[in-house]
């Protein structure tokens, strides 16, 4: 697999040309300042991958080129924002960019209580507690209908948890919940959380993922005649938050959307630590299933801990080899996926990844690192995936003539 790091442009702490040392091979990134369903323009692109020339990378994988809430609602400007990003797909195309990772998550993108929780070796890693996301959802956020979503254990820890929090708790963990992607979403309110959630009233988990094919419909064919292919990052957690419906949770999730829209350009973004936090996950066989349509892969670990609503598990996450993925095995399932691949002369055979998400380690630790994105985390964990790459051996069928 090309070993990829995830670079925020300009105001990323780490510099472009230290990656060189850590032994990256490719680039992954997005034009962040651009506003979902604004387009991106060919010179901003261009600058983008001139700004990478002179670090020594190129731009190998977008992340994200965010879909709009108007889409997947299917709202008010659905149309022209369909059509800008089709225009987008252009643009990347034509500076050769061909892989593009999106989500179709309601609202939040990934979503945390704490984004450094102390850890029992000193590092700090971010972690999800449902009795404090339970005090913003009801005490702060004070939505209404949530008698489905929370066991009454859950609603009476939240109650006595946030009678005992300092108002700079309370804004704290605001603002941790709704961080989502890196600066993206650093100054919502209260008032625009709940103005968001009224747009998703009435809409179904098959409401919204027939919003989804209904939006890959229109992109995925142009996709693939641009050689392009786009590939949906699960939701994180896998499960409803804020009374949200949820569509790409499962391996069985990606099989509805994945034959709905059968095309090769219509593929799935493997994040093993997202879909991990569910018992379920099997990341071998994820591979298995799903594996020709799989065109990028975040490696990462997540933890489940001791929780008292099993629907809805709190987590943390985990060095990349310690958490609750058999991460070797889905590591050696995505390398046989690319000896199938070479063997069938798949240009695309080599499947770009990225270490993601790391806990903060040593010089990491003091809060100037950006949530999720610490330098010694990430490091250590590509570090420790590069091993399990070089110890694949690919399992060869003796001919029985020589047996």
């Amino acid at each position: 697999m090309k070993q990829c790091w995830r670079w925020f442009g300009q105001e990323d702490p780490i510099k472009l040309t230290d990656l060189h040392q850590v032994g990256v091979e490719g680039i992954v990134t997005a034009l962040h300042s651009i506003a979902p369903g604004d387009p991106w323009a060919m010179e901003q692109i261009v600058d983008r991958q001139s700004l990478l020339s002179a670090g020594g990378y190129q731009w190998d994988v977008v992340e994200s080129l965010p879909v709009s809430e108007a889409i997947k609602t299917q709202t008010e400007q659905m149309s022209d924002h369909i059509a800008t990003y089709k225009s987008s797909l252009r643009a990347l195309a034509a500076a050769n960019i061909k892989t593009v990772c999106y989500n179709f998550m309601p609202i939040l993108d990934w979503t945390r209580t704490s984004l450094r929780s102390l850890q029992p070796h000193g590092g700090a890693a971010m972690l999800f507690n449902l009795v404090d996301f339970a005090v913003f959802d009801l005490h702060i956020l004070k939505r209404i209908a949530v008698s489905d979503d929370y066991s009454m254990e859950v609603r009476d820890a939240a109650l006595e948890r946030f009678s005992q929090m300092s108002d700079h708790e309370k804004t704290l963990l605001q603002k941790n919940i709704t961080a989502g992607l890196p600066g993206a979403n650093d100054s919502w309110s209260v008032a625009d959380v709940r103005r968001l959630l009224e747009t998703y009233r009435g809409i179904t988990v098959d409401r919204l993922r027939a919003n989804l094919i209904d939006f890959l419909s229109e992109v995925a064919p142009l996709a693939q005649r641009l050689g392009m292919r786009l590939c949906c990052h699960p939701d994180d957690p896998p499960f409803s938050l804020l009374g949200l419906p949820r569509v790409m949770s499962s391996s069985a999730d990606y099989s509805a959307v994945l034959d709905a829209v059968d095309l090769a350009a219509n593929g799935a973004t493997l994040c093993t630590g997202s879909l991990g936090v569910s018992t379920a996950f099997d990341g071998p066989a994820f591979v298995k299933t799903h594996g020709p349509r799989i065109h990028f892969a975040h490696l990462r670990n997540t933890k489940r801990l001791v929780h008292t609503q099993p629907d809805k598990p709190d987590f943390f996450e985990a060095a990349h080899l310690e958490g609750d993925t058999d991460m070797v095995g889905t590591v050696q399932a995505l390398m046989a996926e690319q000896d199938k691949r070479k063997a069938d002369g798949r240009a695309d055979w080599q499947i770009p990844m990225r270490p993601d998400h790391g806990q903060e380690l040593l010089g990491d630790l003091g809060g100037h690192s950006t949530p999720g994105y610490p330098l010694i985390g990430r490091m250590r964990g590509l570090a420790e995936l590069r091993g399990v790459m070089a110890a694949y051996r690919p399992v060869r069928i003796k001919d029985k003539r020589s047996i």
